[in-house]
This record gives structure tokens, sequence and C-alpha cells, in this order.
């Protein structure tokens, strides 16, 4: 392989642009394509990331090396499967697909013919997450509430493929498991689609998750709280800053009330709980997640490792993000409007 990749970007809409970006500014790597049926909002991107305009697939260069796809996700499935069976190495936008059925086809694709596919859950790469990924909890309860103005950019599709799709992948990656029980509700206020959604999910070793995603907030707040044996993290995405507890911290604390025999915690009035609880910022990096995980994909490429998010992870995310979805239809609220 060349010492310079030649990439291509598939959909020249918002993230199409960020990911032409991205390339181009990447050491190694050279936009070399950018394909959309829109031949002026291709050219409007390749104007100003470079690269050759392509209104088809069949268009593309045979020396291209990878590819993004940001087309919209109800046309995931047809753009990358014939790229798959190519053995083109692929960077597929989040959510992997429109529903379950679709993911499982270009995971099943990807394993018959060995074609790389990573999928596009940039939150994975949020410094913020990744400094929490450092501490190894082993979470027993998480709590995430994802909200937010709406934008009417994602309409076509529900607040849990939309927005808490991204809560979903850092759940399942932290949790490390695939069986679990859905209990969810949600409400559509402004189109056929949940604008509101709550979902708890129980796994079965027990952990419980609660997720919150609204997209009729007056503010944006993205959060996540999680709960362990070894001690406590609470995470703000938004302003990439977080706080840990940990219990080891705390054992000297514990270990002076057993001492003193305090049987009824009554027996502590008096205490300053504040300066018992000894708080940890957490160290985040100032990093672009969306350059972190395209630096991954390129990595993968380039030495043939295993994808940071993998079209299985991808897959996953989009199997509870319908069983959430259809576990909010079986309520059926109605509303008195």
């Amino acid at each position: 392989m060349s010492e310079v990749l030649n990439v291509a970007v598939i959909g020249a809409g918002k993230m199409g642009a960020h990911h032409a970006r991205t390339y181009s500014q990447l050491p190694g790597c050279r936009l070399a394509a950018v394909v959309d049926r829109d031949r002026a909002k291709a050219r409007a991107i390749a104007d100003q990331f470079g690269g050759a305009v392509f209104e088809r697939l069949e268009e593309l260069p045979p020396d291209i090396a990878a590819a993004s796809v940001a087309v919209p996700t109800a046309f995931h499935e047809a753009v990358a499967l014939p790229l798959i069976e190519g053995r083109l190495p692929l960077l597929i936008e989040k959510p992997l697909a429109s529903d379950t059925a679709s993911a499982r086809r270009i995971v099943e694709a990807a394993t018959r013919r060995g074609t790389l596919v990573q999928v596009g859950h940039s939150e994975r790469f949020n410094p913020v997450v990744q400094a929490m990924l450092r501490m190894e909890l082993r979470p027993r309860f998480i709590e995430t509430h994802r909200i937010s103005p709406f934008t009417f950019r994602s309409a076509d599709i529900s607040v849990v493929a939309d927005m808490m799709i991204h809560d979903i992948d850092i759940i399942l990656h932290l949790a490390g498991q695939r069986e679990y029980k859905v209990h969810a509700v949600g409400v559509a206020l402004l189109g056929p689609h949940a604008d509101v959604a709550n979902a708890r999910i129980r796994f079965a070793d027990g952990t419980v998750v609660n997720m919150t995603a609204s997209r009729l907030a007056l503010k944006t707040e993205r959060k996540i709280r999680i709960f362990a044996p070894t001690g406590y993290v609470a995470m703000d995405y938004q302003k990439r800053s977080g706080i840990a507890i940990k219990l080891r911290d705390h054992l000297d604390v514990i270990q002076l009330a057993r001492q003193r025999n305090f049987d009824d915690l009554s027996q502590m009035q008096g205490v300053d709980y504040s300066s018992m609880v000894k708080v940890e910022p957490l160290q985040v990096e100032d990093a672009d997640p969306l350059r972190s995980e395209i630096e991954a994909f390129i990595q993968s490429v380039r030495t043939g490792a295993p994808a940071a998010v993998s079209a299985a992870d991808g897959l996953a995310a989009v199997e509870m993000a319908d069983r959430i979805t259809e576990a909010i239809r079986s309520e059926s609220w109605e509303l008195d409007v």
C-alpha cells in the first residue's frame, strides 16, 4: 500500500463535509473523491478540501484505499454493500443502518468478504469517555441524559436513533453484555416519531441503565453518571469535564466509623460530610473525537488491526435502539390535545 492513502467521502451533507475536512488535514491521507448525487454539493466540498467529484459509486477510481459513508442512514445498506463486496475498507457513520435486519446484512457481508468496517460512533472517542474507560469501572447502575433543542435535521427518525444511539453504544461498551430486558416510554409531539424517550435496561448480570433523550429541550445537556462497587463517576460530555469518587480513597473514613461502633449514622451528626468525600477531577485530554475516530480507522486500514468500533458493535447498538423503539410503540401513549 502506498505511503499516502487515497480516500473518498460518500455523501456531501453536513457529516460528509466534516469527514472531508478531517481527511484533508491528516498526514498520509489524500481526499481523492467526493461522491453525491447532488453534484453541486459534492463540488462545494471538493473545492474546499480537494478531490474529484463523482455522482455514482461506479465512477470511483480504482486507487481509492478507504472511504467514509456519510449518506442518510436509510441509504447506508445500499451504498455500503457493493463497496464491501469490493473489499473497500469503510467508515460508516452512525447508526450502522436504519434497522436491525439491514445492519445484520452489512455485518454478514463484511464478515464473508473480510472487509474492514468501522462504525462512526464518535462519542466513543470523546476524551471524557476515554478518561472514564481508563478507570476500568465495572458499572452496576448507569444514568444518561442527552437533551437539546430541536434542529429539524433528523425529523425523519426518532430521538432514539437520532440522539440516544450515542449513549446506547457507550452503555453496551461499558456493560460488555448483549442479554438484557427493555422497558421504555416516549412521546411524539412534532411528527410521527418519538421526540422524547426514556429507556430502562436491565442486563443479565443485574446491571441497570436509565437513559433519557429529548430533542425538545430549551438547552443542550449531555451527561452520564456511573455507579460501581469501587466508585462513582459523573461526566459532562459537552463541557468535557468529570469527577470520580473512588472507594479506596474513603476506606479510612469507613474504618473510623467501624472503630467507633457507629450503628446509627445519626451519631455522626456534626461531622462535615463534604470534607469526608475525596473528589478527583478526571484528567481529560484536548482532542477532537471525529479526528480520533478517523485516525483509528486509517490505522486499521494500514495495519489490518480490528476496527475500534466494529460492525458487530454497530449492529448491537441498532438492535437495542430497535428494541427501545418497539417498547415505546407498545406503550401506545396518546396525547389529549
